[in-house]
């Protein structure tokens, strides 16, 4: 039972930095849980406001439904209770739903909705798509806009009229005009979530559309850079969050944009850098080479000396 409702949900996500942490692995690539434990363990007290587990950085679209359901058993397990977790739900509509109703028997205290699975979709289907899981759970409900799941501003207006439970948008776009407009004309029915990759580039500019918080890969390997940074935005002192920006963001951002995938990849090379092995990607994506590996390791060490 968890002790968030969706409006207390809604509020506490908002209110800090968001936690979406790697799922580890063996060398054989199955789902290393006592690794997993012991990381969420150690991040616990660090700040930040929600746990979001198996999301995108989490490699959601590379486990089972069954390591889905154990990654998130895993999180409730490794966090403290005044902490909310967030669990996935993706693919189809059905497969969405039984997730969704998995992630409330497992204690979760919201969902994350992932865009439907390949096929193309209309604005109609899409509010279908996202109703069904709405309705099939009492938790708070997050949205993530990006690949095929593009949503139109009257598609939110519509879900957020027919679906209480819909707390939250997460914008995996920078649709700017999309976002001004759900700030003006929503306000604060829905939690805006900065979801972008490398969500700190654009968490400045983004504050004034109304996105309070934003998804942190960083928070994974350099917490007490990211909650910083986090600080540096809601105080908006630009000066601190830009000289942030030249001295770790964007050389992090040459390596990451080397490669597709890299986005993941790079978040549990940083992990490797600090001596908290997370174990390797999944197929699809692949690791770092060892050159880039160590270029990373080298800005790592130079910003944990700062």
């Amino acid at each position: 039972m968890t002790l968030f409702s969706p409006e207390t949900l809604r509020t506490t996500l908002g209110a800090g930095l968001l936690s979406f942490p790697v799922t580890h692995a063996r060398p054989d690539l199955s789902f290393d849980e006592d690794g997993y434990r012991e990381h969420l363990a150690w991040q616990a007290p660090l700040g930040s406001s929600g746990v979001f587990a198996a999301g995108g950085t989490g490699e959601f679209f590379s486990l089972t439904t069954d390591e889905v359901a154990t990654v998130v058993r895993a999180a409730v397990a490794a966090t403290p209770e005044t902490k909310p977790v967030v669990a996935p739900a993706g693919y189809g509509t059905a497969q969405a739903v039984a997730m969704a109703r998995d992630a409330e028997a497992a204690g979760a205290s919201g969902v994350f909705l992932l865009p439907p699975y390949l096929t193309e979709l209309s604005q109609e289907g899409l509010v279908a798509h996202v109703r069904a899981v709405c309705e099939a759970t009492g938790l708070g409900v997050i949205v993530y806009h990006r690949a095929n799941a593009r949503f139109s501003f009257d598609a939110v207006q519509e879900l957020t009229d027919t679906c209480p439970n819909l707390i939250g948008f997460k914008d995996g776009v920078g649709d700017v005009d999309l976002m001004t407009r759900i700030y003006a004309k929503l306000g604060d029915r829905l939690l805006s979530i900065g979801g972008l990759p490398t969500a700190e580039t654009y968490a400045l500019p983004y504050l004034e559309m109304g996105v309070t918080t934003y998804s942190s890969a960083i928070f994974n390997f350099l917490p007490e850079f990211a909650l910083g940074f986090y600080n540096s935005v809601r105080e908006r002192d630009a000066a601190a969050v830009y000289a942030k920006l030249d001295q770790f963001v964007l050389p992090y951002l040459d390596i990451r944009n080397r490669r597709a995938g890299y986005a993941v990849s790079i978040v549990k090379a940083g992990l490797r850098a600090v001596g908290r092995d997370a174990g390797p990607v999944r197929p699809p994506l692949t690791d770092l080479t060892e050159t880039e590996l160590g270029e990373l390791t080298a800005l790592v060490d130079k910003v944990a000396r700062v």
